[in-house]
This record gives structure tokens, sequence and C-alpha cells, in this order.
């Protein structure tokens, strides 16, 4: 008798590495679902044994969906997978009912692993003959900006779990947004998230492989009180405080962000220094001082909120236009090897 499996995930990437990754003996019929108010839909409407899940989706995200399992009858045995390593992250899944938790990217190795530690793969859905599952082909399956989506979802999780392992909190996390943007409309994506009149960022330039860009850190400025606070600092801390603390949040966050692009790309960026792009000034002003070097942009946007604080930042990487054929091929090999 076959195992009913559906896979969550918001992304079209994951959702097809995952499947490629499942034993090629087990028994099993694969389902799909994009978030996790579809999966909940499709659980409604059929029974299914396992639900592998992401958690950082739209619409409803992978905590929301193990909250409205609870209490389900013949509810499935939930696996999380996901980019999120934060060990609150981990914690919080196993404690609202996920019988185990991997991170992203998984391997065959780990799934194969992780089924037979849960007793889920054994002798009666085993197959005799292993079997090939068709799957999209990578010219069917490839987009710049799912790809690039599905990266910068594992680097924010790694970048995530230094910074909350650094004060001991959790890290909400949201769905990186991948856009081209023209100047203007960047800034108007900046005022839409940065929503504080003033705000402080940190700048710090990337290349290698033919590609360049700016790793660009906006901190709202009322996130200082609270950051000072984690951190231990005096409260009547001065302006050289805070660009300490801004340098000191700009290395924890960027720092495993780029780690996990170069390891998952196979780069080995070369960078510059950090450097203050600007303290108490308006979203413009920032905009005002690289115009002439950013103009239209590959632009990644990650939004890191502290759970229960007052802190807020965003995480912009700015490829340069120059780089988005050589990032677009480079992520297509990416793709491929996932088939």
């Amino acid at each position: 008798m076959s195992t009913k499996v559906l896979i969550c995930d918001d992304s079209r990437i994951a959702r097809k590495q995952l499947a490629k990754v499942l034993p090629n003996d087990w028994n099993v019929e694969i389902e799909f679902a994009e978030n996790g108010q579809d999966a909940l839909q499709q659980i409604a409407a059929a029974s299914f044994d396992i639900l592998f899940l992401d958690l950082n989706m739209p619409v409803k995200d992978g905590y929301e969906t193990l909250e409205a399992l609870q209490g389900v009858a013949g509810a499935p045995v939930v696996i999380v997978v996901s980019g999120d390593v934060q060990p609150k992250a981990i914690e919080r899944v196993k404690a609202m009912g996920a019988a185990a938790f991997h991170k992203k990217p998984a391997s065959s190795e780990d799934i194969r692993e992780l089924l037979l530690d849960l007793d889920l793969l054994t002798q009666q859905n085993q197959l005799t003959q292993p079997v090939s599952r068709p799957h999209e082909t990578a010219a069917e399956s490839f987009s710049l900006q799912d790809t690039l989506q599905e990266v910068s979802n594992i680097a924010m999780g790694r970048a995530a779990s230094a910074l909350a392992e650094m004060l001991n909190v959790f890290i909400k996390l949201p769905v990186p947004q991948v856009n081209i943007l023209e100047v203007s409309e960047l800034q108007m994506a900046l005022e839409y998230s940065v929503k504080e009149d003033s705000c402080s960022a940190v700048a710090q330039g990337f290349v290698g492989s033919g590609i360049a860009f700016e790793a660009l850190l906006i901190f709202n400025d009322s996130s200082f009180p609270d950051m000072a606070q984690l951190l231990g600092m005096s409260q009547d801390y001065s302006r050289e405080s805070e660009t300490e603390l801004l340098m000191d949040v700009s290395s924890v966050l960027v720092g495993p962000f780029m780690s996990a692009v170069g390891k998952q790309l196979n780069i080995d960026f070369s960078h510059g220094h950090p450097t203050l792009l600007g303290q108490h000034v308006k979203i413009s002003d920032l905009i005002n001082v690289k115009k002439t070097t950013w103009k239209r942009t590959l632009a990644v946007e990650i939004v890191y909120e502290v759970e229960n604080y007052q802190i807020n930042c965003d995480l912009m990487l700015l490829f340069t236009e120059d780089s988005v054929p050589t990032l677009e091929h480079l992520l297509s090999f990416l793709a491929e090897d996932e088939e």
C-alpha cells in the first residue's frame, strides 16, 4: 500500500528538489501545495500520511498551518523542512506537533535517514524495484526570480539564526522579495517597508565570478533603544555607540547571509569594508547618495523583525544590471543540479 505524501512549499524549486530526494524505493503518491492554506484544503478533502512543510510562506505560513492541524482527526505526520534554522524555531514547531525538523536543502541521504528514524520507511511500504519519477526539466522549471528567492530564503535563515543566537530572541522571517527595479521604484519599495521618517544604513560591496552587488542594511531608528537593551548597553548611548551597534548587527547578518549565498552558488565573494551610508536620515537621502550607481537594479529584499521588541531592519541586495545575465546563468545551473 502506498504512502500519501503532501509537499507544501511556496517555492516551486523547493517542492521539486524535495520530491526528487525522496527515496526512489519508497512506495508513495506525491501531491503538492503552494502554501499552508492550500495544504489544509487538500488535507480536508483527502487523507494524507505525511506532510513535508515549509515555514516561511505567503497566505498561511508553517506555524499557522501547524496550529490549524492541532486537534484535526487523522492529521498527517508533519516533517518541517525549512531554511529558518533558529533554535527557537525548531523548538516551536516541535512543541506544535511536528515530528521532526530538517534544514533546507535536504539530501536524499538526509531524508532516508530521517524517514527510517521516524519508522516511516518500512519494509511494508518499500518497493522491490526502485522507480524513476517524472519531473520537469530545468528549462521548464527555471525562473530567475523563483531560484534567487529560494537561494535567499536559505541564506536568510542562516543569518537570522546568527542574530537570534546573539540576542537570544526569535526573529520573524518573511518571504524574500525579488524584483528588477528602477531607482524611483526602489525608493518606493524602501519607503513602503521602512515606514519611519528616520533610518540609518550600512552598505558593503561584494564581487565575484562576474557578479557585483551591494548589501544594504537599513535600520529603523526606533530600533536602537530595544537593540541597545538586548546588547546590555547603557540607555544614554551616544551617536558613536549607535554606529558601533549598527556595524555589529550588519556584520552578524550580512556575513552568514553572504556565506550561505556563496556556498549555494559556489562563489567566494570578495568584499569591501562596510561603510556608514547615513545616520538618522530619510530614505530619499540614502537613494540620492547612490543614485548614480544603482539606476536599474535586481533587488532582493528581506525584512527582519524581532518578536516582542520594536526592532525592524531591511537587508537588501542590489545587483548591478551588468551582473544579471551572469547571475541568471549560474542560477540556471543550480536549478539543473537539483533535477
